[in-house]
């Protein structure tokens, strides 16, 4: 597949790391010299510096013959523009671009991004991607990171396991057979930062960061099992009025009277728009690291604290404090992946990586075969693929034991007609199944093969 990614910041500089490792033709276009050289030199792609929206750049970059285009520059008007200039002198095929304003973003302009107006195919929204990242934080305290899938019917934690974990120096294959009803499965662990996929005879040991699959149903019981609390989480601090802060806001407003939440924001007005939109959150104007200001949204007592300005050491500031003073659970957004080392250390429980989550949520639309979702896990270390299987793919009518998988894929989940299933070597996957995988980047185009056939590309 030949693919233009416009735009070679850290969200185009992933997603070409991914595509291009997959061994697909990438070129990649930024108006920036040095990014495009970065790019270039440290991935198998090609670079070309110029401006995107332009038609002479765009032929130059082989547009000619492209099977998609990603937009992901940091301006919502120049990605707009490269769409549509791709589509209209170009007839590019597949078209992604990444939309920050939520003026664009307005369902009643939904309109705007037909083929006759904006020939836009796919829209990505950071901030509403992120809003959600937080929400699903906020609803599993005990993990560091957390994605839903099936539906919303299953979910994949990130847990830290402490000395007092009662399964550690317990194998997987133990652990399967001492909770033989649930359906938990360990698809991940990453130790001495060294993320791997487990075998059944793999013991997991403290200060390990295990990824667990289950359905939601089991959820509790899964936690219960590795030591962790569920605790609801009823009072919070919001750090960050901005659109992420506000739509976290707004969405536990709609959640229930039960959660109360309280919002910190620096730029007055800011403030004042967060205060009219909002209707029983109190939003209070001022320094989200001043200790008077955390006393007066009373912090010490809150459940959990959400840093989500567009300043990482601020967020990472501020959630440091909070838990000083007392505040149960922190979470800070962390746009810098070379600072996600320094979270555990400084003892904030959770992090956001605004461009994982983008770089997810464009991997979903690119992927070959019938895919559904696609996670990116930790520093695009790995990911979580979710896909249907076909009555044509080469794994339909095949046991799991006789799939060639490589040694970093293990199966998850699967979802037959309407009940989620804990996979087993004997069980065959059927058409219209659908498989949820853990998979080391290495190992995903492996993947991908298997998924795909060449009549169901997108």
């Amino acid at each position: 597949m030949k693919v233009i990614i416009c735009g070679a910041g850290q969200v185009g500089w992933q997603i070409a790391r991914h595509l291009s490792g997959e061994n697909n033709d990438v070129t990649v276009v930024d108006n920036n010299p040095d990014l495009v050289r970065r790019a270039a030199e440290t991935l198998d792609v090609q670079g070309l510096t110029g401006f995107a929206s332009y038609p002479d750049v765009l032929d130059q970059a082989g547009a000619r013959d492209a099977d998609m285009i990603i937009a992901a520059t940091h301006s919502d008007e120049v990605n707009m523009v490269t769409c549509q200039v791709a589509h209209s002198v170009f007839d590019i095929r597949r078209k992604i671009a990444r939309l920050r304003s939520q003026s664009y973003l307005d369902a009643i302009y939904s309109d705007l991004y037909r083929r006759d107006h904006l020939p836009i195919d796919v829209v990505i929204s950071p901030e509403k991607e992120v809003a959600q990242a937080a929400m699903q934080r906020l609803s599993a305290p005990a993990a560091f990171d957390t994605e839903l899938f099936l539906d919303g019917e299953a979910q994949l934690m990130g847990l830290r396991l402490g000395e007092d974990c009662p399964v550690l120096n317990t194998s997987l294959r133990q652990l399967t057979e001492l909770f033989s009803t649930l359906r938990v499965v360990v698809v991940g662990v990453r130790r001495n930062g060294k993320l791997f996929a487990p075998d059944a005879d793999d013991e997991l040991q403290a200060g390990d960061e295990a990824y667990v699959f289950a359905p939601i149903d089991d959820i509790p019981r899964t936690l219960e099992v590795f030591g962790k609390s569920s605790h609801v989480q009823e009072r919070l601090v919001i750090v960050g009025g901005g659109n992420i802060g506000l739509s976290v806001a707004q969405a536990l407003e709609k959640r229930g009277r039960k959660t109360k939440a309280k919002v910190i924001e620096r730029e007055r007005k800011c403030a004042e728009r967060a205060a009219e939109l909002l209707e029983r959150t109190i939003v209070l104007n001022g320094d989200g690291l001043d200790s008077v200001l955390l006393a007066e949204a009373n912090v010490s007592r809150a459940d959990a604290i959400l840093a989500v300005t567009d300043d990482d050491k601020t967020n990472m500031l501020a959630a440091v404090r909070a838990k000083a003073e007392g505040c149960g659970f922190a979470i800070a957004l962390i746009n810098d992946p070379t600072l996600l080392p320094l979270m555990e250390p400084l003892g904030i429980d959770a992090y956001i990586n605004p461009r994982g989550t983008t770089v997810s949520s464009i991997l979903r639309h690119i992927r070959h075969g019938r895919v559904r979702s696609d996670y990116s896990v930790g520093a695009a270390e790995a990911e979580m693929i979710e896909a249907e299987v076909l009555s044509t793919s080469s794994i339909a009518g095949v046991e799991i034991r006789d799939i060639g998988f490589p040694e970093g894929v293990l199966v998850a989940g699967i979802r037959k007609g309407d009940k989620i299933v804990k996979p087993t070597g004997r069980m065959k996957l059927q058409a219209g199944d659908v498989v949820v995988m853990f998979s080391l980047a290495a190992d995903v185009a492996q993947v991908e093969q298997l998924l795909q056939v060449a009549i169901d590309f997108f």
